[in-house]
Parts: C-alpha cells; structure tokens; sequence
C-alpha cells in the first residue's frame, strides 16, 4: 500500500535534489563562460531551499515520523539521531551560504572577486552532497522502516500533517504568492541538455535521482 505521506516525501526529495542540482549546473555553466550568475535567481533558489525543505519538509520528519520510529533497534534509532543532526545542521548552513553568496555578489567587482566566488561554490557543493546523501538515507532505511513499524492509525495521523502543508515544487498548484518565485528560478536556467533533468523534476516528473555533483 502507497500511503501520502510516502509519496509527499518522495516528491519533496525529488524537487529538493532538482534545486539543489540546479544550482550546482547554473554556477559551473557561468565559470566555464567566464560570466557572472544570475544572483537574484540564485538568492530566489536559496530562499525556496529554506522557506520549503528546511521549514516545513524536515520539521515533519523530525516531529512526526521520526518518534514513530524510535526504539526498534540501537541502530535504527543511531540513524534517527544523525537525520536530526542534519536537520539542524541544514538550519545553519543556510544562512551560511546566503552570507557566502552576498559576499560574491558585492565583491563581484573587487579583487575578491574569485575567492568569494569559489567560496560560495565551495559551500554550495558541500551543502548539496550532504544533503543529497541525508536524502539516500532517508529513503534507503527510514521509509522502510517505517513500512515495516508503522499501523493504520499512525500512516492515517501522518497522511493527514503531510497533506497539510506541501511543497508547491511537488507536482500541484502554488499559491499565488510563490508563482513570482518560481517564475524567477526557471527563468533563470538555460534551456540546454545538461539542465534538462534538472527541469523535468522541478516540473514533476521523471523518477528521484541523487547523483553525486563533480
């Protein structure tokens, strides 16, 4: 049985991993033209990173389903406490890279213009496999687990926290506020082949991928 809770978090991952990748793709394109990023796009993809994953994606994973999960095993319960770890590490790695890439974008034209830029490149890259590999994680051990534990009553309290507040990177409308948000981040990308997965999933479609950025 496919419960939404499941499903919501598997496509939250999957518009997360397209973000995330998307940035990564968009900084290596400008570097190999030598050409400056587009910063508003890039703080209007951050700002999504921490309105959405960082502010409603993992409170829900760590107020709701992972004390559901606590007890089965020294193990599993090890996993749990690393998962929240992350979370409240990907609290303060954000600001982190917001500060990183203020600093690129006023120092754009100084003498620091290649270390802030390779600074924030540096911290973006970080962020992005850590958070891709807190994604496999999820998936590959925490979901199953859960399949396994979890009953009626719990998949039907948890459906009903998921269903309440979803990311609108996930496949249904966004709110009309978020629509000029959005409109930036796309516009932002060139319409090429490397760029093209990255598309498809914000967009909804295609499987969850995690590959590891180079």
């Amino acid at each position: 049985m496919t419960h939404a809770s499941v499903t919501i978090i598997l496509h939250e991952h999957r518009a997360l991993s397209a973000m995330l990748r998307a940035i990564l793709l968009l900084l290596g394109e400008h570097r190999r033209r030598g050409t400056l990023p587009d910063f508003g796009a890039l703080r209007a993809m951050l700002f999504y990173v921490d309105e959405f994953p960082e502010k409603l994606h993992h409170p829900k994973e760590s107020r709701l389903l992972f004390p559901k999960l606590r007890g089965h095993s020294a193990h599993s319960d090890g996993v749990l406490d690393r998962l929240d770890r992350d979370h409240e590490r990907g609290e303060h790695a954000i600001l982190g890279l917001e500060h990183a890439l203020l600093g690129f974008e006023l120092m754009c034209e100084s003498d620091q213009h290649e270390p802030r830029r390779a600074t924030f490149e540096t911290a973006m890259t970080l962020y992005v496999r850590f958070y891709l590999e807190h994604m496999h994680i999820e998936e590959a051990q925490v979901l199953p687990l859960a399949e396994a534990m979890l009953g009626a009553g719990d998949w039907a309290e948890l459906d009903d926290a998921f269903l309440a507040n979803r990311d609108p990177l996930t496949g249904f409308d966004a709110v009309a506020a978020y629509q000029p948000l959005f409109k930036t981040i796309l516009g932002a990308l060139p319409r090429s082949s490397s760029l093209g997965s990255a598309l498809e999933a914000l967009a909804g479609a295609g499987p969850p991928k995690y590959p590891w950025p180079r």
